[in-house]
């Protein structure tokens, strides 16, 4: 074979090799759940390489025909003008450097593309090999079964999640990855971890008077919602809206707690999981809910709270800042 026929020769079949390599990598890198979700979000290369993926056994048993085919046919031209030996080094350099290493580092970094750009190749593979690649491929179903897709556990979820911050192509901001992170958590954490303690809870009876100095106190803590405790602190009457005592003239005659309505409440306990709280929140029409252990009122919980817990910010209402300002100033 004169040297003007062999060069190209062997560059071609180099190619072949080097594309099989690389279409190998690409093969065995992409997951077909990964793949399956992106194709449901739109991605063109998804749907274009899913059918290779999802007969893997096919796909590659046509690529390594095709690829040893190829190794087989650059030695034997080698060594119809070169001695066994020299034959032999030369294709094995050949093969390993440009068509082995180079194309497999060179596809691994963008797999799915280089995949779909090339399928047509692969129909070609396949269409040449099927006799064979078939018959390969129904061995190889029968021998290894698909595995269902491992899920991530919420740990590796809030790992992954996390991987988004800072990262130039994400297409999250901080803020959503913070609340993602924090509704990841609801379940480890319990309402004992974020209630406010009945100490710092501004709370009445039911016999309670509503004298001018208790109606400046309501006015001055600035809540919307009053809950209302016997005194042992082992019961709940219900919740006072502050909103039903704005028209009210306590001038008139002495009111009591009781002479108003007080909204049910639903009372949980301690180790409550935050995600269980809040489907109650989202089941029962309120926003406060008092907390027990052995059966004592021990405090109180608000979607406030739970919201804070999500997002991993405190909410700062009128109230807060006013307190704050007041604190700032003392």
């Amino acid at each position: 074979m004169s040297i003007f026929l062999l060069i190209p020769t062997v560059v071609a079949l180099l190619i072949l090799s080097a594309i099989c390599s690389g279409l190998n990598v690409a093969l065995i890198s992409l997951d077909l759940h990964e793949l399956k979700r992106k194709a449901k979000l739109g991605n063109q290369y998804a749907k274009q390489v899913m059918p290779f993926r999802q007969k893997t056994h096919l796909t590659l048993a046509a690529i390594l025909l095709t690829n040893v085919a190829a190794v087989s046919a650059t030695s034997l031209v080698l060594e119809s003008v070169l001695f066994g030996v020299l034959a032999g080094i030369i294709t094995t350099l050949l093969i390993v450097t440009f068509g082995e290493i180079l194309p497999q580092a060179y596809f691994s970094h963008n797999a799915l593309k280089y995949m779909a750009k090339l399928r047509w190749v692969l129909y070609v593979m396949i269409f040449i090999t099927y006799p064979f690649s078939k018959s390969l491929q129904i061995l190889l179903d029968k021998l290894f079964k698909d595995k269902r897709s491992p899920l991530h556990s919420r740990r590796e979820l809030g790992v992954i999640i996390s991987e988004h911050i800072d990262h130039a192509e994400s297409e999250l901001d901080d803020d959503e990855v913070e609340i993602i992170r924090g509704a990841l958590q609801l379940s480890e954490k319990r309402v004992n971890d974020i209630l406010t303690p009945i100490e710092d809870v501004y709370w009445l009876t039911p016999d309670t008077k509503f004298t001018d100095k208790r109606v400046d106190e309501i006015k001055e803590i600035g809540r919307s919602r009053i809950p209302v405790f016997n005194r042992r602190q082992t019961r709940c009457h219900g919740v006072l809206l502050v909103k039903e005592l704005v028209d009210v003239d306590f001038d008139e005659k002495d009111y009591r707690v009781d002479d108003f309505t007080l909204h049910p409440v639903h009372i949980v306990g301690s180790k409550t999981a935050l995600d269980t709280l809040l489907r109650k929140f989202l089941s029962v029409n309120t926003q406060l809910i008092p907390v027990t252990r052995d059966d004592r009122i021990i405090g109180i919980v608000t979607i406030e709270d739970l919201i804070e817990e999500i997002v991993g910010q405190e909410i700062e209402d009128e109230t807060d800042k006013r307190q704050l300002e007041a604190e700032g100033n003392a």
